[in-house]
């Protein structure tokens, strides 16, 4: 495979007509450095302000991430474009006050919580790794736990628990999610924010192997004569999947070239 493009000349069909260009963005590890608790992670003000400005130039601009839909939005503070959460089982439109939860999903989300009885949140605990209930999907992280080794041997275990009742196991960077066993990914995220947006061309930017399934989804879009043009931007560190690095048209290192990127973009 090729090396990726200097970004310039990748995003420079969007940049040449943003009336009808679509800018789709991951959150942790994109907007937002990675850190060890989830929950306080930040978008820095300055990566915030460039969204924010982009919302006036370009016919879609939007947020696809692992969180809760509410959560990214509320961490983002821009509550004038839609969110795509939980890797798409949810979809919070511009403004509204909840999201839309794929009903499939949230028929599942008691038996996803089930696996967690109380002496598995204690021996998780004990081993470090920290739980994340986020309805249809559960997150086991271990990102900072004392020994990290035992600490996701303890996840795996519960993954195979999970497995046995019929549940998915999906991998990310140090966290394993357990997932109702519907059709969610972020390849169905960028079709249902891009639906009805009339954009033309899009580019999605993440870091994880997540977002792999979203350049998918965006290419074969483009396969089906949805778009014209899409653009793949992979964020780079010493976590980053070598499947999304090299599956990208162009890459950025940290969350610091992606405010790069977006400086780009309004240039």
């Amino acid at each position: 495979m090729p090396p990726p493009a200097p970004l310039a000349d990748v995003v420079a069909p969007l940049r040449a007509d943003p009336g009808r260009a679509a800018i789709l963005l991951d959150v942790d590890g994109t907007l937002a450095p990675i850190v060890r608790d989830p929950l306080a992670a930040t978008v820095p003000e300055r990566t915030r302000r460039l969204v924010h400005g982009l919302t006036g130039r370009y016919a879609l601009v939007g947020c696809v991430t692992g969180r809760r839909a509410t959560a990214a939005r509320q961490m983002l503070g821009i509550g004038t474009i839609p969110y795509a959460g939980n890797h798409g089982a949810e979809l919070l439109v511009r403004g509204a006050p909840v999201a839309e939860i794929d009903p499939d999903a949230a028929r599942w989300a008691e038996r996803v919580r089930a696996v967690l009885d109380f002496e598995t949140v204690e021996r998780l605990r004990e081993a470090g790794v920290r739980e994340e209930d986020k309805g249809p999907i559960v997150a086991l992280h271990w990102r900072g736990a004392e020994d990290e080794a035992a600490a996701e041997d303890a996840a795996r275990l519960v993954g195979q628990a999970a497995r046995a009742r019929g549940l998915d196991v999906h991998e990310g960077r140090r966290v394993l999610e357990l997932r109702a066993p519907v059709q969610i990914g972020k390849d169905r995220a960028v079709r249902r924010l891009l639906d009805g947006s009339g954009a033309r061309s899009a580019l999605y930017v993440g870091d994880d192997r997540t977002d792999a399934d979203a350049f998918a989804g965006l290419r074969e879009l483009v396969a089906d004569g949805r778009l014209e043009t899409a653009v793949c931007v992979a964020v780079a560190s010493d976590e980053t999947p070598r499947a999304l690095l090299d599956a990208a048209d162009a890459v950025v290192i940290g969350t610091a070239g992606v405010r790069d990127l977006l400086e780009l973009l309004l240039a």
